[in-house]
């Protein structure tokens, strides 16, 4: 089997030598090579290795700050902000596996372990690590075919639980169709389907929920600036598991607003979502505080900038912010 250190590149030309090609390294990561590309032009986060006449190469350091920024975009960073962190990582070359090891062991992968295949005229969705429910739910969003990833996500909840699908089946499958349109301006429609059958799963086990075992509700809302509303479903639907009643504001909510609706509707906490980077900061909230009965005030997102006001807090993940909302109630 040829090794992936020698690659046939766009130009038709083979070239071998030190460090990984363009393909090599998509591979690995499970991406587009036109993903890595475009980090590279954008952020900065390309080969380093280069010799005259040759392609330039990916080193293992390379690789390292690459494998690290596809780990914070799927964990919902903004690859502007990832990129940023990746950069600065501090990689020990003491420490890393030679790129020649590498190149081995993805020449000796059994075949059909390799990331997503192509198929369909070459559309893909990137999903590194990908479960055989990712891969299925990533093929039915490209087909378009919104009622089998409604089955898709309502199994995998119905298995693991909200908080489980969230975490490993819907952020990596929304983050792929998000980096396959930041790369190729396409699949819009598929984000469109995806989106809306997130919600419309989510939505319907949130409304499942007929006698919440809490008197005071949660209040949820996005804020003033922040469109992106699928996330406080997700905090709605992982709440409604532990009969946690909630009450959806939705996105774009002003703050005077909010505070209104909260000072109406008297909640035991209120959770508020930024996903844009510094769209929002956390002082908006301080009138919250202020309230009677004073609720558990909660931050979620990246997007909040500001250091937090005493009695505000922030969260940094499904898990943590289910937790705290949950004490808030009383469980």
């Amino acid at each position: 089997m040829a090794s992936e250190m020698v690659e046939l590149h766009d130009s038709g030309e083979r070239s071998s030598g030190p460090g990984l090609s363009v393909a090599a390294v998509a591979r690995r990561l499970g991406v587009a090579p036109a993903t890595l590309r475009t980090w590279d032009r954008r952020y900065g986060l390309g080969p380093s290795e280069h010799r005259a006449g040759s392609h330039r190469r990916y080193t293992a350091i390379d690789l390292t700050r690459l494998e690290h920024m596809r780990k914070l975009v799927l964990a919902g960073i903004p690859p502007s902000d990832a990129a940023k962190e990746a950069i600065a990582l501090d990689v020990d070359p003491s420490t890393l596996t030679p790129v020649t090891d590498i190149a081995a062991s993805m020449d000796a992968r059994a075949p059909g372990t390799e990331s997503v295949g192509r198929s369909g005229g070459g559309q893909v969705i990137p999903i590194p690590g990908g479960t055989p429910a990712s891969r299925g739910l990533a093929r039915a969003a490209l087909a378009l075919d919104g009622m089998a990833c409604q089955r898709i996500i309502r199994e995998a909840i119905d298995r693991r639980g909200v908080i489980s699908t969230w975490d490993h089946l819907l952020v990596p499958v929304m983050t792929g169709v998000g980096q396959r349109w930041e790369t190729s301006g396409r699949a819009i429609d598929v984000e469109h389907v995806l989106s809306d059958s997130v919600h419309s799963v989510l939505a319907e086990r949130t409304r499942e929920l007929k006698e919440p075992v809490n008197s005071r509700l949660v209040l949820l809302s996005a804020s003033d600036e922040e469109s992106h509303f699928l996330p406080l479903w997700a905090v709605a639907a992982a709440l409604a598991e532990r009969r946690i009643g909630t009450r959806m504001l939705g996105a774009r909510v002003p703050q005077e607003a909010l505070t209104q609706a909260a000072r109406r509707t008297g909640p035991a906490a209120v959770f508020v979502w930024a996903q844009i980077p510094g769209s929002a900061r956390v002082s908006v909230l301080t009138d919250l505080t202020t309230l009677r009965p004073a609720p558990t005030v909660i931050a979620g997102g990246p997007g909040w900038a500001g250091t937090p006001p005493p009695g505000v807090g922030v969260t940094g993940d499904l898990t943590e912010t289910v937790t705290r909302l949950a004490r808030a109630v009383g469980m």
